[in-house]
């Protein structure tokens, strides 16, 4: 695997231009903070269906075995409730489209909490990692052992 990377990025909101492009916020973050280029605030309330919110980039790897993934700002997620509504967004080597953001408000809707995202906010990030690819064998039964038995949750909570 290469020690060093160059990826080519498109800017397609030129409102980046004054915000700032996405960047790592200190010497040592593993994440790029994605930025809202939304046209006005957004309301995203409690419950309701996961909305994509556009970053303005788009970014081309195009660099077998690697990815990038898509994750929530942890602050913005513990504290405030806003998370991504698929989880985590992968995005391939081989895309070149924008990068969109996925964002759900995961409060109770009793609650009644709704997170407004202001154009230009900082509201992911994006974290590039190494991908194998393995070759996939059918087998009987395994080759080696394992200490662990059982399935899901077998060494415990």
């Amino acid at each position: 695997m290469q020690s060093t990377y160059e990826f080519e990025i498109t800017i397609l909101d030129a409102r980046l231009n004054d915000w700032g492009l996405p960047k790592y916020s200190t010497e040592q973050s593993a994440g790029l903070d994605l930025i809202a280029c939304l046209n006005e605030p957004l309301q995203v309330h409690p419950q309701a269906p996961a909305v994509l919110v556009p970053s303005g980039i788009a970014i081309h790897m195009n660099t077998p075995g690697v990815c990038s993934f898509i994750l929530p700002r942890s602050g913005l997620g513990h504290k405030k409730g806003l998370v991504l509504g698929n989880g985590t967004g992968v995005i391939d080597a081989d895309y070149k489209e924008q990068c969109y953001i996925s964002v759900w408000n995961r409060n109770p809707a009793s609650s009644n909490l709704v997170i407004t995202i202001n154009p230009g906010d900082r509201i992911a990030q994006m974290v590039f990692l190494p991908i194998i690819r393995p070759q996939l064998k059918v087998v009987e039964a395994f080759s080696n052992s394992s200490q662990r038995t059982g399935g899901f949750g077998s060494t415990g909570v």
